[in-house]
Parts: structure tokens; sequence; C-alpha cells
């Protein structure tokens, strides 16, 4: 999709789904870009000392220099941040923050000029896209490290992502005939001033965590099944009675999944049982009964973080600011990452809750006291030197601990730094970074949880299961065999990953 960029509000879903950009040729939204960067370029020449442009940065902002040095200014700004560090992001993430600063410049509170915004048009329109390292950021005056390398990129400086590789941005310049742009004043600080890296990865979790949090929805529909359970914990009237509107949603997607089950009992079907079996319970589980719970909570915050992450998009986040219309110039602070750092902080938290109730459900599974017939760790065979998923347990479990030690809010360690100029920061990069670590794991512990889910299935019988489950059964079993003697599963687990990260079990 071509994604046309001027003033308006843009949503994530058109950020995802842009393969290229255009800078709108609207004359009235081009004129409102040039009204505003004259204005800042008559200001510089008229003497005024305008932080970041005629003066040095942060605590330097009481050293002036004349226009005629603003454009060295600009330059050494991306070349004494570049010291990023730690792993490159993506090329999706790294696409992701090209188009999103774009769409903050274009906003025109910025002093940016047309030219600028047809070259950040142009590195998404070529694919040459800024490699960029993950960490270096505190979050103010926003990711000033990392987004140096789209300032260095455009100057004609350090690497790209380019046709599947990484490579010297001046290696394709030459071979596409493209000269490097020189910034005009502020131009290299309205690119580095503003919350894009830690916006750009906070998409890219919250796109993984979406798929995560349905499959866990059918997960959790398929433990109703195998378990024998009781539906009514995700009857309507149970969520009418506590109408958050993610709870009724996780309840209601449940509910649907578990449609056409066999397996599956209601409340009246319950007493009987009670009576037969006197090892049953009235009531299951909280892990089981209080899913939708657990799930809706998780639903709502997502979005609420979403709406923030969106918000944060669609702000002008660099400093100073630049009114146009009525020529004046602010110093803010809107580079100060908070609602991103918040969002992804409390995403943590609703990622360590998943992680907890699959850790819990999957107990449930495997452990013959619990089971209801699945036996001992899901074997297949009766023979005692197999083992069945008690291994593979362990690894989901581990890989809970793994999620849940890592909740602690970044946010609150702020650390002054710049000669204390910068001395409350928001932390914002640090924690969707965090964020974006828990996804791995979590898709791991769900390619083990469904391949044992596939487990139950052939124990109870896959002619008894829900339509869903046994779409999801099936394709389990395309790739990964059922397991009767002990073998190793690294591979399967890979395997499964593959599909769950391709949404094959929402």
């Amino acid at each position: 999709m071509n994604l046309s960029i001027d003033k308006r509000y843009i949503t994530l879903d058109e950020i995802k789904e842009a393969s290229t950009i255009e800078i709108s040729k609207d004359q009235a939204f081009l004129d409102y870009i040039n009204h505003t960067h004259n204005f800042l370029m008559n200001e510089i020449k008229n003497g005024k000392p305008i932080y970041g442009i005629t003066t040095g940065y942060g605590a330097s902002g009481k050293n002036y220099v004349t226009f005629e040095d603003s454009k060295t200014l600009q330059k050494n700004l991306f070349r004494f941040h570049g010291c990023g560090i730690g792993e490159n992001l993506s090329y999706k993430v790294c696409k992701y923050a090209v188009i999103m600063r774009t769409v903050s410049l274009s906003k025109a509170r910025s002093g940016v000029s047309v030219e600028l915004l047809h070259r950040l048009e142009m590195l998404i329109e070529k694919d040459i896209i800024p490699v960029i390292p993950s960490q270096g950021s505190v979050g103010a005056s926003g990711d000033l490290t990392p987004l140096s390398y789209i300032a260095a990129v455009i100057a004609g400086e350090r690497e790209v992502y380019y046709k599947g590789e990484i490579k010297d941005v001046m290696e394709v310049y030459s071979e596409l005939n493209i000269t490097p742009y020189e910034f005009k004043p502020k131009e290299a600080l309205a690119i580095m001033n503003g919350t894009t890296i830690m916006s750009a990865i906070a998409l890219d979790a919250i796109e993984k965590f979406e798929i995560i949090l349905d499959s866990m929805e059918s997960y959790v529909a398929g433990m109703f099944e195998v378990l024998l359970g009781d539906d009514t914990p995700v009857a309507d009237f149970v969520h009418d009675s506590k109408p958050f509107s993610g709870q009724i949603k996780a309840a209601k997607n449940i509910q649907t999944k578990i449609a056409g089950s066999k397996l599956t009992h209601g409340r009246d079907d319950r007493y009987d049982k009670f009576f037969a079996d006197n090892d049953l319970n009235i009531q299951d589980n909280y892990s089981m009964r209080c899913a939708p719970q657990v799930l809706g909570v998780i639903r709502d915050n997502l979005i609420i973080s979403k709406n923030w992450v969106e918000t944060e998009i669609n702000s002008v986040n660099d400093n100073p600011l630049i009114d146009g219309e009525n020529q004046k110039i602010y110093t803010s602070g809107n580079f100060y990452g908070g609602y991103v750092a918040h969002a992804m902080d409390t995403l943590k938290i609703c990622a360590a809750n998943l992680a907890d109730l699959l850790d819990k459900e999957f107990a449930l599974l495997v452990d013959h006291k619990f089971n209801r017939g699945l036996g001992e760790n899901l074997k297949l065979s009766t023979e005692p030197f197999y083992h069945g998923f008690k291994a593979m347990q362990i690894s989901l479990s581990s890989l809970s601990a793994d999620v849940i030690k890592n909740t602690t809010a970044a946010s609150i360690h702020s650390r002054p730094t710049e000669s204390l100029n910068q001395d409350k920061v928001s932390m914002g990069t640090t924690a969707a970074n965090d964020f974006a670590k828990m996804m791995p794991d979590l898709h791991n512990m769900l390619s083990i949880a469904f391949i044992g889910m596939a487990q139950a299935v052939d124990i109870r019988g896959a002619s008894e299961v829900s339509p869903h489950l046994k779409t999801i059964h099936d394709r389990i079993r395309a790739i990964v065999k059922p397991l009767y003697e002990d073998r190793r599963m690294d591979f399967d687990i890979k395997n499964i990953n593959v599909l769950l990260q391709e949404a094959k079990f929402i």
C-alpha cells in the first residue's frame, strides 16, 4: 500500500500496511511546510539564538554559533551520536521508524523543509533502510543516538538494509546515482529529537503480542475440551455481570472456539458427574475458570497501549517547536517518551500474566492428578521407561520464569545524564526493548503447549473435539508426529513456532 502523508492523523494499521510513502502534493500542505521553515530560517538569519540551531545542545545550550556554522552543527550532531550499541533492530522496525519520523515531521511544527520530507520518502521508495542499533537511548531527549542513524544515512554515512543485505550507504547511493543530502539548520535535530525508535519497537512487538494473545485463547479453549471442562465460566451471563469489554471479548472468543465440542459439559451435567466421580471437584481450577478474566485485563490494556503508541507517532515530539502561523518558537519537552514507556511497562506485566497462566494450565495438562485421564505426562505408551512431556514442561516453565523476571518497570529507572541537563528521562526505548524481548519466549512457550495439546487430542480422540481444535490438531500433526517413544523435540518446537508466528492457531 502507498501511504499518503500530510498533516492528517495516521493509524498504526496504515503504517503496518505501507509498502511505500508519498508526501502529499496538495499545495496548501506544501505551503504550510514552507511557511514554517521559512519563518525559522529568517529568525536564524536575524541572529536570534535558537536552541540546537544556533546554540550547542543540552548543557552546551549557552554556546552560540552563527548561521554559517549552523549546518556544521547539524552534521556534528548525528556524528557524535554515532555510538549505538546492542543488536541491530530488524529491517521491519527500522522501516517503521523512517515512516513514523516522516509522519511526525509532516505536521509542520518542526521547521523542516519539503526537501527533507522527500528524502525520507525516497528512502522508503528505494527501500534503502537505515540499520539502527537497539540500545543507547534513555528516551529523552528522545531517541537521539538510534535516530542519528537515520540522519546519518540521509547525509550519506553509515549502513543500510538494501536488497536483503547490509551495505555501506554510499555504495548504494553510488549505484543509484543519489547525492547525499546536506541538512539545513534544525533538520538533523528534528530527525533525532523524537520518540520514534521506541514507538517503532513497540508497534512491532504489539503486532506479535496480538497474535500470541489470540493464540492463547485458542489454547485455553482447547484446555476446556481436553480436560473435560465445565463451560459455564465462559457463559454470556457471567461476563455481562462484570462488563469489562476485554473480559467479555475473551470469554466470547473461547466460547466460539469450543463450539461443537463433545468433551465440554454444562453446569447441570456437572452435578451428575460430581456424584458419579468422587475425584471430581464441583468447580474447575482458577487457571481454567478465571482465564477470561486474566485475558480480559490484557485485552483492555492492549487497546489502551495501542492508542497511546498511535497518538505518540502522530505527535510532534522534537524541540524546539515552530509555530509558523503565529511566528513563535517554543522550547518544550515533547521528546519525553513517557506514554510509550508506561504502555510498554504495562504490557510487560500483561505478557507475564499470560506466561504465568500458560504455565499453570500446561501443568494441569501433563499432571495425571489433574488431567482427568490423560495420563502421566501425556504418555501414549504404557512402558515405564518413557517420559512423555516431562522435560517439555520443565522447558516451558523455565521460559515463564524468564518472562516474569523482566517485569520491573523501566520507566522508574530514570538515569540523569548529559551534565544533568537530562535529569529526568523516560526510559521508553528500554521499556519497548524489554517487552519485545518477551515475544520469543512466549512463542516458544505456546509452541510447547500446542504440541502437548495435540497429544491430548490424540488421547481423547480427534473426532470428539471442536472443529476449531481439530483444525489446529491437523496443522500440528502435518509437521509433528505424536510422541510415543522418547525423542528430541527441539526441532518440533521450532517448526510449530513458525506456524504460531504465521497466526495459524487463532
